[in-house]
C-alpha cells in the first residue's frame, strides 16, 4: 500500500474533540500519513483535553497551530490532498474570501491556489448558518476554486442551532470514503 500525505485542518467546532479517534487513527489505518493543522480556537481547545499530544503521538508529527519562524523548515511533509474536518463556518467564509489569517487558513488558501491538490471540506454547520445571506456566495466560490465540499443531508442534514439530537456522531467513515474517491 502506498502511503499519501494528508493535511488534516480542524477548526473549532462540535467533532472537533473525535477526530484523532474516528478520523485520524482511521485514516492511518487505511494507508495516510496525517499532517494535523489546527485554527488557534482548536488547537487550544484540544490543549485543554490533552488531544493534541495524543494527536502528534498518534501522527508521529508536531500539530501545527502557530506559523513557523521564516528560517525553519516545515514540520509536515508534501501534502498530497487536504481535508479541512470539521469546518467551523467561519473557516469556510474565511477560505471562500481568502482570508489567511492563521497557519490553518494560510495552509489551505495557499492550496486552494495550487493546481493539482485536491481539497475536501465538510462544513459542520447549522441550518441558521446555511441561512446567513452570504453562505450560499462562499459556497458557489469554493465550488468554481474545485473544492469538494461535502454538504447535504447524505453528510449532515441542518438543524436549528443547538437542535442536534444528542449522540449525533459525524458521518466519518462517509467522509474517509470521499476523501479516497477524490484523491484517486
Amino acid at each position: 500500500m502506498t502511503t499519501h500525505a494528508l493535511g488534516l485542518i480542524g477548526s473549532a467546532t462540535d467533532g472537533l474533540e473525535n477526530i484523532r479517534t474516528s478520523l485520524i487513527e482511521p485514516a492511518i489505518a487505511r494507508g495516510w500519513r496525517v499532517a494535523v493543522t489546527l485554527t488557534p480556537t482548536a488547537g487550544t481547545w484540544l490543549e485543554d483535553t490533552g488531544e493534541l499530544a495524543r494527536i502528534e503521538d498518534a501522527t508521529g508529527l508536531p500539530c501545527r497551530v502557530a506559523p513557523r519562524m521564516p528560517r525553519e523548515t516545515s514540520p509536515h511533509p508534501p501534502i498530497d490532498c487536504f481535508l479541512v474536518c470539521p469546518a467551523s463556518a467561519n473557516t469556510v467564509a474565511k477560505l471562500a474570501l481568502g482570508l489567511a489569517d492563521n497557519q490553518a487558513l494560510t495552509t489551505v488558501c495557499e492550496a486552494i491556489g495550487t493546481q493539482g491538490v485536491p481539497i475536501v471540506v465538510f462544513p459542520r454547520i447549522n441550518a441558521a448558518h446555511a441561512r446567513q445571506p452570504a453562505w450560499d456566495a462562499h459556497i458557489s466560490a469554493l465550488e468554481r476554486a474545485g473544492v469538494h465540499l461535502l454538504t447535504g443531508d447524505e453528510y449532515w442534514p441542518l438543524h436549528e442551532p443547538r437542535g442536534a439530537p444528542a449522540g449525533k456522531d459525524l458521518p466519518w467513515t462517509r467522509i474517509l470514503d470521499t476523501l479516497e474517491e477524490v484523491s484517486g
